[in-house]
């Protein structure tokens, strides 16, 4: 059985300052402990995993547990949390378990992601006390994938919407508009939800204004996936 996690969407995708000084900042790209919950129980259900904590040298340590049906035994994979500054046993419990749940492949792509950097004109960083601050808030806007799970392109904006950092790489670009922007399994997806729904793929792209499936970014395809999850079945509507 493929247990092959989903990637993850724009909106589970968190952004944190990495690095700060007068010319600009970097940013790091994280998920949080709701989103990993999130995924395996989409993916194994909610009765099909299983977390536990074990402190070994020291260290706080998490293993993160799935029932293979096939097989009818538990498959297991454990990482080592890291100390935050505050609230440490809480600190060392979500990051074993964020770790472990990367070993299953939970926002691994995110390895991917390339070095990040909004200048200081597109932010509002301030200088206390000898040290620069940001009180700005970032978030992603747009993500895509290629097929091997690695990002190529992204789009970063800050609370007022606009675009402070953006990458299409040239993989992406290479043969202009004709180019699938989201990854074939994105698009594999989609179709499973359009014919679950008995939506069709013109009334997408009517809906979103586009004229080719190929068109389609990563937002649109979030906003669509949200739509179509909120529609009811085809063959429950015609029972209804």
């Amino acid at each position: 059985m493929n247990y092959l996690v989903r990637l993850l969407n724009a909106d589970e995708i968190e952004c944190r300052v990495s690095y700060i000084n007068e010319k600009g900042l970097s940013l790091l790209l994280y998920k949080d402990a709701r989103v990993d919950q999130k995924i395996l129980d989409e993916t194994f259900g909610a009765f099909g995993w299983k977390r536990s904590h074990q402190c070994i040298d020291g260290n706080l340590y998490c293993t993160v547990e799935v029932f293979n049906k096939e097989t009818g035994e538990w498959i297991s994979k454990q990482d080592v949390g890291t100390t935050g500054f505050t609230e440490k046993e809480k600190s060392q419990a979500s990051d074993s378990f964020k770790r472990a749940c990367f070993n299953w492949g939970i926002g691994r792509e995110l390895y991917s992601a390339p070095f990040i950097w909004v200048s200081a004109d597109k932010t509002d960083i301030q200088k206390r006390d000898g040290k620069f601050y940001c009180s700005s808030r970032f978030s992603v806007k747009s993500i895509s994938y290629n097929d091997n799970r690695e990002i190529v392109s992204l789009t970063l904006v800050n609370e007022k919407g606009h675009i402070v950092y953006e990458r299409i790489t040239e993989e992406n670009t290479k043969n202009g508009k004709d180019e699938m922007v989201i990854s074939k399994s994105q698009m594999k997806s989609l179709e499973t939800e359009l014919k679950r729904t008995g939506v069709t793929m013109d009334e997408v792209m009517d809906r979103y204004n586009i004229q080719k499936p190929a068109q389609i970014s990563s937002e649109l395809y979030d906003r669509a996936m949200r739509a179509l999850a909120r529609t009811k079945s085809a063959e429950s509507a015609r029972t209804a």
